[in-house]
């Protein structure tokens, strides 16, 4: 995959905003950590990425039910060539009471 083609931190964090409306979201590009491994590209950027979300839309779900939300919402992006995602998935804590 070239890095024309590559996703951003900017293109995933768009999507999980605007499908998992989480109330903490992180994304973090780590590709260039990855320079010469599978699945890398030449450019170091778009290929491997670390989430960190917290998301009401987790509540009474387990790990790999909240994890194949984040998948399920990014799944375009991983048929273009997105080849790692580490999730680290949050319930939004509740408010204090007044």
């Amino acid at each position: 995959m070239s890095a024309a083609l590559s996703p951003t931190a900017a293109h995933l964090q768009a999507r999980l905003q605007a499908r998992l409306a989480p109330t903490a979201l992180e994304v973090i590009d780590e590709s260039y950590q990855h320079a010469g491994h599978v699945g890398a590209n030449e450019s170091g950027v778009g290929t491997h990425f670390r989430v960190r979300i917290a998301s009401s839309l987790f509540a009474g779900k387990s790990r790999v039910a909240c994890h194949r939300l984040v998948y399920d919402a990014v799944q375009d992006f991983i048929d273009q060539g997105l080849h790692a995602l580490a999730i680290e998935t949050d319930i939004p804590s509740p408010s204090p009471l007044p």
